[in-house]
């Protein structure tokens, strides 16, 4: 079953509400960055026009995919220019550097 990336950057305040959410809902694993950036939201008081986000990190099987990413936006939604984006995107190849396998979907690694 192939893997998909969901990618979302949101609110650094929304980011335990996601990781909740997403633990709930039995995610094994995810991932968070600190960034900053500008889109439709542009911080005007910050010097270089920057805000801060959070952008989370899951990859998970195809089929589970667009689950995670209405979890991460319902956490993350306040209805507010700035709330963040989610993409989801293919995932070609994942290895695990432990014992340099594939790993294919649900974590296992491929013979």
């Amino acid at each position: 079953m192939p893997l998909k990336k969901v990618t979302a950057v949101i609110r650094d305040s929304r980011v335990p509400s996601a990781f909740d959410s997403l633990k709930t809902a039995g995610v094994r694993g995810a991932s968070v960055f600190r960034v900053k950036g500008f889109g439709e939201y542009t911080n005007n008081y910050a010097p270089d026009g920057l805000e801060s986000y959070s952008r989370i990190e899951v990859i998970i099987d195809e089929q589970r995919a667009q689950t995670v990413a209405e979890l991460i936006m319902e956490a993350a939604h306040t209805g507010t220019t700035g709330d963040g984006i989610v993409a989801i995107t293919a995932v070609e190849h994942l290895f695990r550097i432990r014992d340099k396998c594939e790993v294919i979907a649900g974590g296992h690694a491929k013979s």
